[in-house]
């Protein structure tokens, strides 16, 4: 990430370094049970290409959204947890990376080193926010929470600035939005995202939300639409945008 600087003043455990050109993003999704490997969604496979140049970077990592289930699902916000699959992938993947968690369930009682999680409502615009408040720059951020559109769009807008320059802000599950949160009439984020990556311009329902993704232009490099596994007569699936 071309505005970060990462320092290499501690070597890695032997196991890393042996496996650092090696290791394949999709064997430990399937691995530990990660519907981004083959069995399900395939984004490792996108991952794996961004992501192994900076497999030994000291790097800053947030993912929001833990575990599949959730309200979007029908679930109590405060049901039982029960794995982190995804946290277990990028903290094996990212040997030097500190990774960062965010759900609106608890998830306080994994504890591993190199994990800080924080709980926050992804409806709540002033949560998200205080959530960023208690995050240091990133570089990477990967959004695979509840999928409805204002809560994506709320989170990018609130933490896009806390990302890095030459940084990525991932957004997953474009095409399906849950009906318990979607609101009537809302732009769809995939539909925000294509317009921008043809145009260059932010169109959405709502001119204040324009107003706001309009600030942020200057600070976006590209913005790149990934179709459902790939193949482009599906809808979009996966939202790529790099920060200047």
């Amino acid at each position: 990430m071309s505005g970060t600087t990462y320092p290499d003043s501690k070597p890695l455990p032997a196991s890393a370094r042996v496996g650092i050109g090696q290791v394949n993003l999709t064997d430990l999704a399937d691995r530990y049970g990660s519907d981004k490997g083959s069995t399900k969604h395939r984004y490792s496979e996108l991952y794996q290409m961004l992501f192994l140049p900076l497999r030994d970077k000291s790097l800053r990592f947030l993912e929001m959204g833990l575990q599949i289930g959730g309200p979007e699902m029908g679930e109590s916000a405060d049901r039982k947890t029960t794995d982190v699959p995804s946290i277990r992938m990028w903290l094996e993947y990212f040997p030097r990376a500190e990774i960062y968690g965010l759900d609106v369930s608890d998830f306080s009682w994994f504890e591993a080193p190199r994990f800080q999680f924080i709980r926050c409502d992804m409806d709540d615009r002033a949560k998200i926010a205080e959530a960023k408040d208690a995050l240091p720059e990133l570089d990477v951020i990967l959004d695979d929470a509840s999928h409805a559109s204002h809560h994506q769009q709320n989170a990018f807008l609130e933490l896009f600035p806390k990302l890095t320059s030459g940084g990525l802000y991932i957004i997953e599950d474009l095409r399906w939005q849950p009906r318990p949160y979607e609101k009537p009439g809302i732009t769809k984020t995939a539909a925000l995202f294509s317009e921008y990556a043809k145009t260059g311009v932010f169109t959405h329902s709502d001119p204040e939300i324009s107003a706001e993704f309009a600030k942020h232009r200057q600070d976006i490099s590209g913005v790149f639409m990934f179709q459902v596994r790939y193949d482009k007569k599906r809808r979009d699936q996966v939202a790529v945008i790099h920060k200047r």
